[in-house]
């Protein structure tokens, strides 16, 4: 794969079925326009292939009604318009727009007798984001300035967000020029509406308490649908909690995390129920890690359909609705192994799943069946093979190496994934691809602290930053360059954001082993991180502790005098998570010291530029990394 061809990452995104109607939309990079752009495809059961169903600038999120009548979707109709509910019949013709949120609205959920929307939406401040305030609407540097009394009070990717809280509405979706109706008065968070069986409530997640101060607990509210009454109090749930899918009796499924006083990191996530007084956890603590990127939990006539993140595969299983703490070998497996299935739906006995392998990213299969559709074919393939071993304390390290053509010896770049709780997995990842396919071997590890092997595995790493982690990776790394076919005298080593953290870490206590570094969008610094990042209030003393001193001996920046091999600080001007100021410490003090650093700052990007970043942005870095690894690999 080369950089242009990320032209060809047609990457499927959320998908609906309903009988035979199945709906998937896909999203590619377009670096003519700078933008994304994606559309609606149908795909029929028969494995004939897809076939667009819509035409537009970037329409998503498709949503069937449950009579099978009508599809509800996201459309964006211009480069730099938000995204608005549209509704077209599912036997075709023309969108009519329901929506005019002026910050764009969320994905529409309809209603069991199909007449329905909700959606969440933000709303602005008077004032406030192109909003008018006295009949004016002041631009971005005109506006009064924030009264800042929260932690919590930015998103990356996001931005500020107590002067736009997300409110819930619900519009009656089969009458032209309807007026929605606000159901919550922008008070407090929420997220992921989800309707009652019998059509008269909407409930939702929202943090404890109806967010009066800062948490990592979330609850269950409900509200009635025709608005009028505040939320009230449905499930008090452990700990963190999201995505409810109310159920006939009454009770009500959601995944949440068993955290009920810290901030839940490195925890893994369950599938839960809540019916009257009962409250039960249906999966292992330690062994079932569901995913909530792939989709909120499909009710089905066998049980429940969920996500299971394990040792690096994505994989779709069915849970027993009376299950009590099953373990991963107590469900069935359904689609996944050596996959990463990204998104999922299912109607009676149709399931459907967007499959992403080491071959394809952008696969959606019939579970039971066959291949629908493949919406990137011709990507270039590659040879991706398994790492296993040991680290030098005998615990099992885990990865993967994807291979270059040729017999080699390869030059070897050692790439370590963010989180840290998070994974390299099955799935395709079009960075290794770029930099296998111009000759390097892509070393991927999922060292202790990654997610997937177990919670244990997973919080293995608090307090402990730069001791298990390293020895696992350099384990992994070992195991890699035991082949004959890579050359263990020609090594980099680069990461993003915690991959950031462990790539300067390295550099600076095992430099010798490694031609240069390329860190991005990194943790360099725990003191200032904890003031500057969005999340920095809770995370740095989650995983550090508390202790002053304890932070600065994880922290990268105070081995910055150890470092002397070729050092690129790659950063976003506006990351929130990680922000630039780690980046700009830790090249000052590398020039300082006569490290032979350099500094590449992309604009207008925030954390996430490698993955949803401007298309441009994101084949300019993939040139600069190419260049950075010619000079220093050969």
């Amino acid at each position: 794969m080369r950089p242009d061809d990320l032209r060809l990452l047609d990457l499927p995104g959320s998908l609906s079925v309903r009988g035979d109607l199945v709906l998937v939309n896909t999203a590619r990079p377009d670096a003519e326009t700078n933008t994304y752009r994606g559309s609606l495809h149908r795909l029929p059961l028969d494995g004939s292939g897809a076939r667009q169903w819509t035409w537009a600038e970037r329409d998503s999120a498709p949503r069937i009604s449950p009579d099978g009548r009508w599809v509800a979707f996201l459309r964006v109709t211009g480069s730099g318009k938000p995204p608005q509910v549209h509704v077209m019949a599912a036997d075709g013709g023309d969108a009519r727009r329901v929506t005019d949120a002026p910050l764009g609205a969320g994905a529409p959920v309809w209603s069991p007798d199909s007449t329905r929307l909700a959606y969440t939406a933000r709303v602005p401040e008077p004032g406030r984001y192109g909003s008018e305030v006295d009949g004016v609407a002041p631009g971005p540097d005109a506006e009064a300035p924030r009264h800042i009394t929260r932690l919590d009070y930015r998103v990356d990717d996001l931005g500020f967000t107590g002067d736009r809280r997300p409110r819930l509405f619900v519009v009656d979706a089969l009458v032209a020029g309807a007026d929605p109706v606000e159901l919550t008065d922008g008070s407090h968070d929420l997220g992921a509406p989800a309707w009652t069986a019998d059509g008269t409530r909407l409930v939702f997640s929202a943090p404890r308490d109806l967010d009066a101060v800062e948490t990592h607990q979330d609850d269950l509210y409900s509200v009635p649908a025709e608005g009028g009454a505040a939320p009230e109090l449905l499930v008090r749930a452990p700990g963190a909690a999201g995505d409810p899918v109310p159920l006939a009796d009454g009770g009500v499924l959601f995944y949440g995390l068993d955290n009920p006083e810290d901030s839940g990191v490195a925890r893994n996530l369950g599938l839960w129920l809540a019916r009257g007084d009962e409250l039960r956890r249906l999966t292992d603590v330690e062994t079932v890690d569901c995913e909530k990127a792939a989709g909120a939990p499909v009710v089905t006539g066998d049980g429940v359909l969920v996500a299971v993140r394990n040792r690096g595969a994505v994989e779709l299983r069915r849970v027993p609705l009376d299950a009590d703490r099953v373990d991963l070998a107590g469900t069935e497996l359904l689609a996944g192994e050596k996959a990463e299935v990204r998104a999922f739906a299912a109607d009676g006995d149709v399931v459907v799943a967007a499959i992403s392998d080491t071959e394809s990213p952008a696969r959606v299969v019939r579970v039971g069946g066959g291949l629908l559709a493949d919406f990137a074919p011709d990507l270039p393939k590659a040879r991706v093979e398994e790492l296993t071993g040991s680290a030098p304390d005998g615990y099992p390290v885990h990865g993967w190496v994807v291979l270059p053509e040729g017999e080699g010896p390869h030059p070897v770049v050692l790439s370590v994934h963010g989180g840290p709780f998070m994974y390299y997995g099955w799935g395709f990842f079009d960075e290794a691809r770029v930099y296998a396919a111009a000759g390097y071997a892509v070393v991927l590890p999922n060292p202790r602290g990654s997610a997937g092997y177990g919670q244990a595995h997973g919080r293995a790493v608090i307090g402990a930053f730069g001791t298990v982690d390293v020895d696992d990776v350099l384990a992994t790394l070992d195991t890699a360059l035991a082949r004959p076919d890579l050359d263990a005298g020609r090594v980099g080593v680069m990461g993003g954001s915690y991959g950031g953290f462990m790539t300067s870490w390295l550099s600076a206590h095992h430099g010798e082993r490694f031609r240069a570094a390329w860190s991005e969008r990194a943790v360099n610094a725990w003191d200032s991180f904890t003031g500057a990042s969005d999340i920095g209030w809770y995370f740095a003393d989650a995983y550090c502790g508390a202790d002053p001193e304890a932070q600065l001996r994880m922290s990268p920046l105070t081995y910055a005098d150890k470092i002397s091999i070729p050092f690129m600080v790659v950063h976003s001007e506006h990351d929130w998570r990680c922000p630039v100021e780690q980046a700009q410490r830790m090249y000052v003090a590398l020039r300082r010291n006569g490290a032979p650093a350099e500094m590449l700052l992309f604009p207008g990007e925030g954390h996430e530029l490698t993955r949803s970043g401007k298309p441009r942005h994101r084949r300019q870095r993939f040139a600069a990394a190419l260049d950075w690894w010619s000079r220093h690999l050969g």
